[in-house]
This record gives structure tokens, sequence and C-alpha cells, in this order.
């Protein structure tokens, strides 16, 4: 038996924690990289990107379009830069200094004229700009292009803002991916909530085309590990997971995974417009992305060329291991990120309560006093929307939200990512947290479709040996239609807020 001294044990650097995605990725972290900006740092991908950057050890700068507090306490190491793409002002504070660039950023939730103008002038910013900054390399994450024939408008933009981006002098090094699945995408939560909404279910014929979806850890890995490998720089790579399938195979595979019995009917009828809208309204996830996905299916996502495993091979999770991973997480309450943290398009911009010009108003004070604990109440307060709810009337708040999604806002399906926690800019329904302290107050925004702007208000004061729990709903509007909106439903005000504030308190 050989002896060791203290001197001789070998630490693991804390990239090889396996709670990370790339702790088994052969390659290495470049320690000379300079610092590397993230755009779309707040959307679904770039959330899980971010944290491993940073446990490898690369500087990293965070592009968001509006102040954010949340990404400043979530990731203190990193640096935090407010910009958007459309101003070439700001882009060029956000990029002085940088590397290598991670392009995420899309605007496909904008509609089609808008997608089409921004996503452009976005590229094409983002070009001259990295030129003009000496950026060594763009790494950019966009979608299979399958067969041009028949592609829609959507995926030929996309397309087209490659073009844009490899006009200019800085490298691209492109990865196109398949249907990314993973706890929380958009992709699973629509396959999900499909088998468990419907015993029967219609199948196109464009669900019987063929994919390779990949598990969000193995996309993130990819990310990461053609960083590390300088020689994958100006190349293009399709990727994809191990197994091809077809969207009908998924729902089967996932209907078995949630032991459900479902009929799959051959249907004829394939339009995507229909399709997507009952999907918006059967499943959290909007009419807008829903389409979006459906257009791609429409051609095969297989990947046209391996080469990429030229230079980075590991192992894929299977489609099957990667929807039971997204069952516990969410079974654990552990979603780290979601398709909501990023829709509606640019949440973070829009006006917060204290910003409005003057004080709403329209609004209505509900109150009552109890002697339990600040912090129980707190906690009670921070449930609602959760599995339970609103606690009462719930088929009010509903109906409010179908109604929302017939016209195509986001509705109240939308849910939560966490059942029993909360920070601000998370979803609660179709509100969302606009501020949050602890034991006092919790202020949502409305995002549901309205002829002005609403908020909603919790609030715990002390007083005396007793606590004060105040719900206050604001609204704010300057037009006719948006003043009979707000007297119409004043009075199912009264009858919904006096009962959820005494839920809140028989919870506490």
């Amino acid at each position: 038996m050989s002896e060791h001294s203290t001197n001789d044990i070998i630490f693991d650097p804390p990239w090889k924690n396996t709670s990370y995605y790339c702790h088994n990725l052969p390659t290495e972290p470049l320690t000379s990289l300079g610092t590397i900006l993230v755009t779309g740092a707040s959307g679904y991908i770039g959330r899980r990107l971010v944290p491993e950057l940073l446990v490898r050890g690369y500087k990293v700068r965070i592009m968001l379009r509006g102040e954010s507090p949340e990404f400043e306490e979530m990731w203190p190491e990193a640096e935090v830069v407010v910009a958007d793409a459309l101003d070439k002002n700001n882009l060029k504070k956000a990029m002085e200094g940088i590397d290598t660039v991670y392009y995420l950023m899309h605007s496909v939730l904008m509609g089609l004229e808008d997608f089409e103008e921004m996503e452009k002038l976005a590229s094409i910013n983002f070009r001259e700009v990295a030129e003009e900054k000496n950026v060594n390399r763009i790494i950019y994450l966009g979608d299979m292009e399958g067969n041009r024939e028949g592609m829609s408008s959507l995926l030929k933009q996309r397309i087209q803002v490659v073009r844009e981006l490899q006009k200019g002098k800085v490298p691209v090094t492109i990865l196109r991916s398949s249907i990314i699945i993973g706890p929380g995408s958009a992709s699973y939560e629509i396959l999900k909530h499909l088998v468990k909404a419907l015993p029967i279910i219609l199948v196109p014929k464009w669900a019987r085309n063929k994919s390779q979806p990949i598990a969000v850890s193995d996309v993130v890995k990819y990310l990461v590990g053609i960083l590390e490998i300088p020689d994958t720089s100006g190349m293009s790579f399709d990727i994809g997971g191990e197994q091809v399938l077809t969207y009908l195979e998924m729902m089967q595979i996932l209907a078995k995974s949630h032991n459900l019995k479902r009929v799959f009917i051959p249907f004829p009828y394939s339009k995507s417009e229909i399709y997507s809208y009952f999907a918006g309204i059967l499943t959290p996830v909007p009419t807008p992305i829903t389409r979006f996905m459906i257009e791609k299916l429409k051609n095969d996502l297989i990947c046209r060329d391996t080469k990429i495993t030229n230079f980075l091979s590991f192992k894929h999770k299977s489609f099957q291991a990667t929807v039971i991973k997204a069952m516990t997480r969410e079974e654990q309450d552990r979603i780290y990120s979601r398709w909501t943290d990023a829709y509606p398009p640019a949440h973070e911009l829009a006006i917060k309560l204290y910003e409005l010009n003057n004080y709403p108003f329209y609004t209505a004070l509900y109150s009552m006093e109890t002697k339990k604990k600040a912090s129980s109440l707190f906690k009670s307060v921070c449930k609602v929307g959760g599995k339970e709810g609103w606690f009462s009337n719930n088929w009010m708040w509903n109906l409010r939200g179908l109604i929302d999604r017939m016209f195509y806002g986001v509705g109240t399906s939308r849910g939560r990512k966490s059942q029993i926690s909360l920070k601000v800019n998370d979803v609660i329904g179709f509100w969302r947290v606009e501020d949050l302290q602890p034991d006092r107050r919790l202020l949502l925004r409305a995002e549901m479709k309205l002829p002005g702007k609403a908020w909603l208000e919790f609030t715990i004061q002390e007083k005396y040996d007793i606590r004060v729990l105040t719900v206050i709903p604001y609204y704010h509007t300057s037009t006719f239609f948006g003043k009979i909106y707000w007297y119409l439903f004043l009075p199912f005000h009264q009858f919904i807020f006096k009962d959820l504030i005494k839920q809140i308190e028989k919870r506490s």
C-alpha cells in the first residue's frame, strides 16, 4: 500500500461536478479565451448555457433588453449589460472587448411581418458591430433547414439571418438543431399536454415526418464543446439525437411514459393554422409558438451530415430518457428554465407600475386583519396560480384564460415554473412577477389581452400585534372601451378578491 502526502491529492475542477451538463465533455476549457457575450441569456437555452460557461472558468457577459436584478442575483460572477440588437449604439457597448458571441436571439414570436424585419435588422447590426469591435467568433444556434420546397416563411427568414451573419468577416459557427426536448421546453410541453388532454388524437400527415429530437442537455454540450474546439470556427453542423422518430412515435412514447392509453387515428387534414390554434387552446404553449413548431415538422428534421462527430463526440440521451428526466424534474419542482421565460416577447420592456406618468385611476382595495405571521401569509400568497389554482372560483379564472387564448393571448394555462417558490419575472398564468419583497409585497403584471394595463398587488403590513393582508387590483387605460371593460368586470372583482383574500388567510 503506497503512501501519499496531502500535496499528492488531485482535486477535480468545479466543472467536473456531475450536476452540470458538461462535466463529461471530451474538451477542456480554454483558459486564455477572452470575455464571452451571451445574447438571449434570459431564454430557455441561454439560462442553461450561462452557468455551464461560468463553472468552466470563462468570463461571461450577458446581454438583456431591459434592467433585471434577477440575473445579477442568479449569476453574480457574470457581467450584465442592457442592450438591444436593433440599436447599434447600445450593441457597440455590449460587444466592447468581446472575444466570442453566442447568438441565441430570435424574434419568432412577434408576428410574421415584425419577425422578418426585426430578425434581418438585428443580424445586420450584429454583423457590422462584431466586425467593428474585432470579435473573433460568433456561435449561432438555429433550426434544421429540411426540404427548401414548401418551407415556411418563418424558417426561410431564420436561414436569411444566417446568411446575413455570414456576409461579415467574423467567422460564424452554426449549429442547426432538430426538435429540442427538455423540462420546460415548448416542444415537450406541447407533446405532454396533447397526450394528456386527448384520449383520441387525430394524426395529420406531417406528424409522420421524421426527426431527431435532441435533449436540451446535449444542445448545451454542443454549444460549449465547439467553443473549446477552435477548428470548428466558421463551420456549420447539424445536431440531433441518436434516434430517428416521427411526431406520432414521440406522442406514443410519451403516452406510455405517463401510463395513458391513447388512440391515434390518421387524419388527412393538415393545415398548420388550424392545428396550431387548437393546440394553443389545449396546451399552455401559445399559438404563435405551436405554429412555428408545426411548420418545422412539415419537413424531415434529420441530420444531413454527421461531420460534427469528427470534432466532438459524446453519448446522447435517448428520447425516452429525456422524457423521464423532464417528468422527474417536474415532480421535484426543479425546472431551471422554461419557454415562458422569454414569452411574450419584450416582456422585460413592459411599463412597470412605478413608471406610469399618472397613478392608475382605476383601483380597488380588499383587506382583512389576522394574527397569523407575515411569513406564513406570504408563503400562502406565493402559492396562487399553482396546483390549487386561485384557491376558489377557479372556473372564473379559467374562463378568462380561455377567452384570452381564443384571441391569441397567453391564457392562464401557462401555469408556473415552480409550485412552491417565486422570483421576479416568473410567470403565474397570465401574470408575471414584477416585484417581490419577502413577507411584505408581491406585485403581478398582467400579460393577457386587455384594452389597457393591469397589475395585482398583495401586501402584508404590521399593525400593532396583528397583520393586515391586502389585495389591490390596478388598471390603467385611456380609451372608452378600456373604461367600459373596467366597470363591466368590477362586480366580479368584488366577488373574486374578497374570497381570494379569505382563502389566502385560511391556508396560511
